[in-house]
C-alpha cells in the first residue's frame, strides 16, 4: 500500500477530538478538492509502498489504542480491506476517514464520512479534466448510504466555505437519511484567523439545524503542517 505518512497525534476533528491516535495517511485520491489541505496525498501524491504487516506493527508499537486510516482516499486501494482486517485483529479502535465515493467490505469501529459539496469542485479553466471527474464522482448517495448502513458507528462531516452551501448540506443530510446529531459542520480554513471568522457565522447556523459544530483543532494545536 502506498502511504504518504504515518504519525502519532491527537485527533482534531469530530466525536473523538483530543484522542491520541496513530494515523496512516494513504497516498492517492479519486477527487481533487480545490481546498485540499493534504495535496501531497491527492494533487501531488507522494509516498512509498508499505506492507500491511509493517503498518500494523507501527500502530501497535505506537502505544495508541486508536488508529485513524485517512488519505487521500483510503478506500481507493483494494489492500485497505486486508489492512483493516488486521487492525481489527489487534483490538485497536479504527476510524476510517473517507469521502464516501467507494464501497469496500472493511472492518472498522467508526466511519467518518465527509461528502464533498459542489463548492469543492476545482476550477474548470485551470483543471478541466479534474473539474469533470470530481463533479461526477463526488456525491454517490447510494454508496454513502451503504457505508453508513453497515457501519458500527458513524459521523458525517461537511466542510463549509460559505452560507451558499447551507441548503445543499440540508439536502444531502435528507438524502442520507441521518439524524442531525450525527452531522458535524466544519469550516474551510487553514489558520486560526480563518477558523475564527467562519465560526462566527457557521456555529449559529449549525446549532439552529441541530448539527454539531466541528472545529479543526489540529490547526489550533500544531498549525497547518504535515504529521498532525
Amino acid at each position: 500500500m502506498r502511504v504518504a505518512e504515518t504519525f502519532t497525534s491527537r485527533q482534531g476533528e469530530g466525536k473523538l477530538t483530543g484522542v491520541e491516535s496513530f494515523f496512516v495517511r494513504t497516498s492517492g485520491c479519486n477527487l481533487r478538492c480545490w481546498f485540499c489541505d493534504t495535496p501531497y496525498a491527492s494533487w501531488n501524491p507522494v509516498g512509498e509502498s508499505h506492507s500491511i504487516d509493517s503498518l500494523v506493527q507501527q500502530a501497535v508499537q505506537s502505544g495508541c489504542r486508536h488508529v485513524v486510516l485517512t488519505g487521500g482516499e483510503p478506500l481507493l486501494p483494494e489492500s485497505c480491506v486486508a489492512l483493516t482486517q488486521q487492525f481489527a485483529a489487534t483490538g485497536l479502535h479504527l476510524t476510517v476517514e473517507t469521502a464516501g465515493t467507494i464501497f469496500r467490505d472493511i472492518a472498522y469501529d467508526l466511519l467518518s464520512l465527509s461528502p464533498k459539496l459542489a463548492a469543492s469542485v476545482p476550477d474548470a479553466s485551470d483543471h478541466p479534466r479534474w473539474n469533470e471527474l470530481h463533479e461526477r464522482r463526488r456525491m454517490p448517495i447510494d454508496t454513502m448510504r451503504r457505508l453508513i448502513e453497515v457501519s458500527k458507528a458513524f459521523q458525517v462531516k461537511f466542510v463549509v466555505d460559505s452560507r451558499d452551501e447551507f441548503d445543499e448540506v440540508d439536502e444531502v443530510v435528507r438524502l442520507l437519511q441521518v439524524e442531525p446529531d450525527d452531522v458535524w459542520i466544519m469550516p474551510q480554513g487553514s489558520t486560526n484567523e480563518s477558523l475564527d471568522a467562519a465560526a462566527s457565522w457557521l456555529t449559529p447556523w449549525a446549532h439552529s439545524q441541530g448539527y454539531r459544530y466541528c472545529d479543526r483543532m489540529q490547526i489550533r494545536w500544531y498549525g497547518n503542517r504535515r504529521g498532525t
